[in-house]
């Protein structure tokens, strides 16, 4: 007689979450403009219902004109894709492990659902991969693969692609979207900017929180949004947003808001 039981991992939330700007959380920051993110970063391991069989991240910093996964299995390199920052922060290290089964599951899906998509073996992890969750995964000791936009940047198009990939989050897979939900670096520290990114927060609050077919329409027509282009001139740390909210069909919670150099800058659960 076989006594054994089959334990399945926890359903994992999808989630959008900031990643701040450049290394912001590993240099000084006399005036705390760091302080309520990071903190909020800090808490995310403690807010999963258990810890993640690996994570998929979907960052603001890397287009392809196919969905494309991270393929490495051993401590993908990491990319100091920011520039004017002090020597020290070309240093960091971030030594997670790759997942290559996760790649080739997440290529899958996306294949199943007529996505175009790929594997690029030697690619390491971007900026918005790597500075967020080494606040929020300090031990790197969770497999990360990193998946890229596509380049159209078509929320529609991501959207499906959350989607499709929804069966991972039950399969223990966290899944991760990293950007801004304020990102246009003109205007950072104007304090003009504070009411009408204000005002697209709360329509963004309004968005996520729609059930998931109404969600669907609202975030693929996010342009018509209020200040939405003061906002983002372009969309690529928005987008994230669209793979996480599309991984769910559940309504979003506003799970984090704060005011940074000026903007309204808030990340959301999914599930």
């Amino acid at each position: 007689m076989n006594d054994s039981v089959t334990v399945h991992p926890a359903t994992q939330p999808a989630l959008f979450i900031p990643h701040g700007g450049g290394p912001c959380f590993f240099m000084p920051d006399p005036r705390g403009t760091w302080t309520k993110m990071a903190e909020y970063l800090r808490s995310l391991a403690g807010s999963l219902p258990e810890r993640p069989r690996a994570i998929l991240v979907i960052s603001g910093h890397w287009e392809e004109r196919a969905f494309t996964f991270t393929g490495a299995a051993e401590h993908p390199g990491l990319i100091f894709d920011y520039y004017g920052f002090p020597p020290e922060t070309y240093q960091l290290t971030w030594p997670a492990r790759g997942a290559p089964w996760l790649a080739e599951r997440g290529a899958e899906l996306l294949r199943e659902a007529g996505l175009p998509t790929g594997i690029d073996p030697e690619r390491g992890f971007d900026h918005g991969v790597f500075v967020p969750l080494k606040v929020a995964f300090p031990d790197a000791d969770v497999p990360v693969v990193q998946m890229s936009l596509h380049a159209s940047l078509d929320p529609a198009m991501h959207i499906a692609a959350g989607r499709a990939l929804a069966p991972l989050r039950e399969e223990g897979v966290l899944i991760l979207g990293s950007g801004m939900s304020f990102h246009n670096l003109r205007a950072m520290g104007d304090p003009r900017v504070a009411e009408p990114s204000a005002q697209f927060d709360r329509w963004l609050a309004k968005a996520t929180a729609d059930m998931p077919a109404e969600r669907a329409v609202q975030l693929a027509h996010w342009a018509g949004a209020p200040f939405a282009r003061l906002c983002h001139p372009r969309e690529e740390h928005l987008i994230p947003l669209m793979v996480a909210a599309g991984a769910s069909d559940e309504p979003g919670t506003h799970d984090f808001a704060d005011e940074v150099l000026g903007g309204k800058v808030s990340a959301f659960r999914f599930g």
